[in-house]
């Protein structure tokens, strides 16, 4: 999850496809770390929140918000993922394990 932010935030150029695609993968990783019972209920809602942040963000650039926008927007987002993770540890290393 973080690691997704990073790669967005690391852009020079954020497009809406980029970031859907993003907020794609968290959704389909949490749904599944979720039903693997590999993170909890608590943790899969906490960070659907980002999920749900990347659309928007995505919509925002649909609609033409600048990019300096969008990385302050981005930046929220590793801001509120510090906070996921402080909250559920381990949290982004299971998400992006990707087994």
């Amino acid at each position: 999850m973080r690691t997704c932010l990073d790669r967005l935030a690391a852009q020079s150029h954020v497009d809406g496809p980029r970031v859907r695609d993003e907020a794609d993968f968290i959704a389909s990783r949490l749904e599944k770390c979720r039903l693997d019972k590999k993170i909890s209920n608590d943790a899969f809602l906490d960070a659907g929140a980002i999920q749900g942040a990347l659309e928007m963000i995505a919509n925002h650039i649909e609609m033409g918000i600048s990019q300096s926008e969008i990385q302050d927007l981005i930046s929220q987002q590793i801001d509120r993922a510090e906070r996921i993770e402080e909250k559920h540890p381990g949290l982004n290393a299971i998400i992006e394990s990707r087994s």
